[in-house]
């Protein structure tokens, strides 16, 4: 196969995932939380054999999360939390820990602060946090303190990743942190509001319509090379 053509599959393939990235960002466009996502796309060299030394391609195995906040709606729940500023939640996983930005929680039947996925919501100590029945109002002061029937019971947990370049997006809108977490001391928190999520959607359009473009390109390319190979081919019989 023709070198150029390697090149421009290449190409066609970083597309077709960037495509695949920015669907994934448009149907999430009401998901609490949710962080967009990017492609990042980077020059890959591989060794030939013969003369030529070398073959640039395209690599696009990187994808790029968006950490920029998300708007503020208002909902009144009394277990609905946003986070103004950097910061997470944390949630215990049975993958472990992981941090999230979504902060839409329920009461569990056993009475512990949990994601609706049923994960519990863990305290500034790493603890699950419990809230007893029945025995007043939930109030959440910005710092994180809850507080039921007006009675200080336990702090929310705000962290920050102690490495934002190794945080990696799971599933839906859950971050692992390998290397481990800080506490986000500069973090303060809403109650009766969740952060929406941060995709635009006019630039998610305009930008699935360029890699659409692109990859109508690209396809041409390949198609006129498909045709000069045939033809090279046709000549030689």
């Amino acid at each position: 196969m023709d070198n150029s053509i390697y090149a421009a599959l290449s190409r066609q393939s970083g597309l077709m995932r960037e495509m695949q990235v920015v669907a994934n960002n448009m149907a999430n466009i009401t998901t609490t939380g949710f962080r967009r996502e990017g492609v990042v796309f980077a020059e890959y060299v591989d060794s030939l054999d013969g003369q030529e030394p070398s073959l640039s391609m395209a690599y696009a195995h990187g994808r790029l999360v968006d950490f920029e906040q998300g708007p503020l709606a208002e909902t009144g729940g009394a277990l609905d939390f946003a986070i103004q500023g950097e910061g997470f939640f944390m949630v215990e996983t049975p993958e472990g820990n992981q941090l999230t930005r979504a902060g839409s929680f329920l009461r569990s039947p056993a009475g512990e602060l949990v994601t609706p996925e049923g994960f519990r919501v863990l305290d500034n100590g790493g603890t699950p946090i419990f809230l007893p029945a029945d025995q007043g109002r939930v109030a959440m002061a910005e710092d994180g303190t809850l507080s039921v029937g007006g009675a200080p019971l336990a702090q929310i947990g705000l962290y920050l990743p102690e490495n934002s370049t190794t945080i990696s997006l799971q599933a839906g809108t859950r971050f692992a942190v390998p290397d481990g977490t800080l506490p986000a001391e500069n973090a303060r928190v809403m109650q009766g509001f969740v952060e929406q999520s941060n995709v635009d959607p006019i630039k998610e359009i305009s930008r699935m319509i360029e890699v659409q473009r692109a990859y109508e390109m690209g396809q041409k390319f390949l198609d006129r090379e498909d045709e000069r190979i045939r033809s090279v081919i046709s000549t030689l019989k």
